[in-house]
């Protein structure tokens, strides 16, 4: 078992530290991948929630985004949150995304969630 409180300590570095979420093409396993090799858009400082209880333990939540950048056309199947040069969290699409001509997406708020 691990206390609420340090589930809120992790949960809390990433509402502190996040600067930009990616849409990615492919799983990134670190920074630049999220960045630059398979993005395919940003949103400069997402909203994110206090922790709170979830299903089976401590979550955040990624409010929905409205006016996220496209940066190149392809399918979106993951969401990388990140800091300046740290990757902090992956979170695979419900839904991949067809990311085409336009110049904008959206992403409906989804959760981040640390099983204790």
């Amino acid at each position: 078992m691990i206390s609420d409180n340090a589930l809120d300590a992790a949960l809390d570095y990433l509402d502190d530290q996040a600067t930009y979420l990616y849409i990615c093409s492919s799983e990134p396993t670190d920074y630049s991948e999220a960045s630059s090799d398979y993005m395919l858009g940003y949103k400069a400082g997402p909203t994110l929630s206090e922790p709170t209880d979830g299903a089976t333990g401590r979550k955040l939540t990624v409010s929905a985004i409205t006016d996220g950048v496209v940066d190149s056309a392809g399918t979106a199947n993951y969401v990388a949150i990140t800091s300046g040069s740290e990757l902090l969290a992956v979170c695979a699409l419900d839904t991949p995304r067809i990311i085409g001509t336009e110049t904008v997406f959206t992403l409906t708020s989804f959760d981040i969630e640390i099983s204790d």
